[in-house]
């Protein structure tokens, strides 16, 4: 048994040295400080990363089919009346939401940025007691209205009661409405009176579009859109003004949920019109992303960058459509982000690490002051320090 204990002894790769051997200095001492205090620093810099999570980014090839892609807006026009502004969203596969309504909401707005309130419906139009039917004649008590589409009607039975479905029928035949105050409908429900009373408001527009994830391009412009000759236009004569200050500010724009750390680069960012009408573009790459939290919550999302595009109505002889795009395409790349906790082990390797490494510099540190003190201190009593 004692040849055993000899053998251990023998292996102790750290003998220990009687105190009486032991020879303290003033260096040593406030080596010892300082390593410390750096050696706490960073213990506690460690534990820091330990407690909280850190997440890891990659970058994978976005191989997802069929999913939609949702967008959330809110965009406000100091200068463009509620009554006018339309909304708009088409893709490359041919799919169109012409004039969105659903899930979009308007607020009329002053020249101060002051919410209007609503107000009654039909102020300012003239009394007309019997609307004209479709026949021509006008409505008696014992009849049904049916009014006049003037000319749209996809079948003989359609009725068209008030202004808008007379401008929906139009859009479907890809007319333009030039005169509203020739039809009863619009003329019976001021249509031009209520654009001439909200001249000098603005509209605050916001809400969500749900649309097919390909690329596309949504816009905010004057005026009911159709299909003419197989392209998209806008009917603006109804509005009898040559120009329109398409100025906005773009309050919030998002692809998807939020997430943490998103950046939205557009948010907050204002345009002022300065020549009399003209199309601005703005051109958005779509970046899918996933977040994933340390509680394995997953959140499917998309961030983007854009860059911007102003175009005069008059180029050469073309006639731009005045309004604002937003012409989006997304990347075949796709980004994760995985938050996740450093495993003990590893919080306990870098642990022993700082405390190994902390305490051998400064042992190297106390040796060399130490020995460079001894050698001249030396010198000094043989004379031979100069």
């Amino acid at each position: 048994m004692d040849n055993i204990m000899s053998k251990l002894r023998n292996l102790d790769a750290y003998p220990k040295i009687n105190e009486d051997f032991y020879s303290r200095t003033l260096s040593g001492g406030v080596i010892t400080i300082a390593s410390s205090v750096v050696m706490l620093l960073l213990f506690l810099s460690e534990l820091r990363l330990y407690l909280h999570a850190v997440t890891e980014t990659k970058l994978v090839v976005d191989t997802s089919r069929g999913e939609t892609l949702r967008i959330n807006f809110d965009v406000t026009f100091p200068a463009l009346p509620c009554s006018i502004l339309s909304l708009d969203a088409m893709d490359i596969s041919g799919e169109q939401h012409l004039d969105v309504k659903h899930d979009v909401i308007k607020k009329r707005i002053d020249s101060h940025g002051n919410v209007i309130e609503t107000r009654q419906d039909g102020i300012g139009a003239p009394k007309i007691d019997k609307p004209l039917q479709r026949h021509g004649g006008r409505l008696e008590h014992n009849e049904t209205y049916c009014g006049s589409c003037y000319g749209a009607e996809a079948s003989d039975d359609d009725c068209c009661n008030n202004c808008e479905e007379v401008r929906e029928a139009y859009r479907k035949k890809g007319w333009a409405l030039s005169n509203p105050d020739m039809i009863d409908q619009c003329k019976r429900e001021g249509f031009l009176q209520r654009i001439k009373d909200e001249e000098g408001e603005g509209c605050n527009v916001y809400g969500f579009l749900e649309v097919n994830k390909v690329a596309g391009n949504f816009h905010f412009a004057p005026g009911k859109s159709f299909q003419q000759s197989n392209i998209h236009v806008h009917d603006l004569l109804s509005f009898q003004k040559d120009s329109f200050n398409i100025s906005h500010k773009i309050n919030r724009l998002t692809f998807g949920d939020y997430f943490p750390g998103v950046v939205n680069p557009l948010d907050g960012v204002q345009w002022s019109q300065a020549t009399p009408s003209g199309m601005y573009q703005y051109f958005i790459k779509v970046v899918p992303t996933v977040y994933t939290d340390v509680t394995g919550h997953t959140i499917q999302s998309n961030q983007f960058s854009v860059t911007e595009h102003f175009r005069t109505s008059e180029f050469g002889n073309l006639q731009f459509l005045p309004g604002v795009f937003f012409f989006y395409d997304l990347s075949p790349i796709k980004v994760t982000f995985a938050e996740e906790h450093i495993s003990f082990l590893h919080f306990l390797t870098n642990v022993c690490a700082i405390v190994g490494g902390v305490f051998t510099v400064s042992g190297i540190l106390d040796s060399f002051i130490y020995h460079g003190q001894k050698a001249i201190k030396k010198k000094m009593e043989i004379g031979k320090f100069s």
